[in-house]
């Protein structure tokens, strides 16, 4: 199983990488400017710098400012989050996962949203998954 890459982030680090993939390339000002209650300007820029560290962005020099983008496509990076959530909460089990989805009440699934599970579901028995 892969090292869930999503876990060694800290809670700025995760707010960061969360306006990285709103934005796909931005300058430092810029993601701090997409985020909800930011910190300062200097640890947007520290904290990207132990990001870029760590591997999760990648920079270009544009004059004199980095520009920022994301190492993980957004969607590798999901995948790879839930299947930490999926392990450490729900004991491997999807049905779990996805029952308690559904019971959720902000949920309120649509029977559009339901049919086009049921469609997901049956292809994946169709592939003997």
């Amino acid at each position: 199983m892969k090292k869930d890459q999503s876990s060694d982030l800290s809670r700025r680090e995760r707010q960061i990488m969360d306006a990285v993939y709103r934005l796909g390339r931005a300058t430092a000002a810029e993601i701090r400017g997409a985020m909800d209650n930011p910190p300062t300007y200097t640890a947007i820029r520290t904290l990207l710098g132990i990001l870029h560290e760590k591997g999760h962005v990648r920079y270009d020099s544009d004059g004199t400012r980095y520009v920022y983008e994301p190492v993980i496509p957004k969607a590798e990076m999901g995948k790879t989050a839930i299947d930490g959530v999926l392990a450490t909460f729900f004991d491997g089990s999807i049905e779990r996962v996805v029952a308690t989805l559904l019971d959720r009440e902000e949920s309120q699934v649509t029977q559009e949203q339901l049919d086009r599970l049921a469609a997901l579901i049956d292809e994946a028995r169709k592939e003997g998954q």
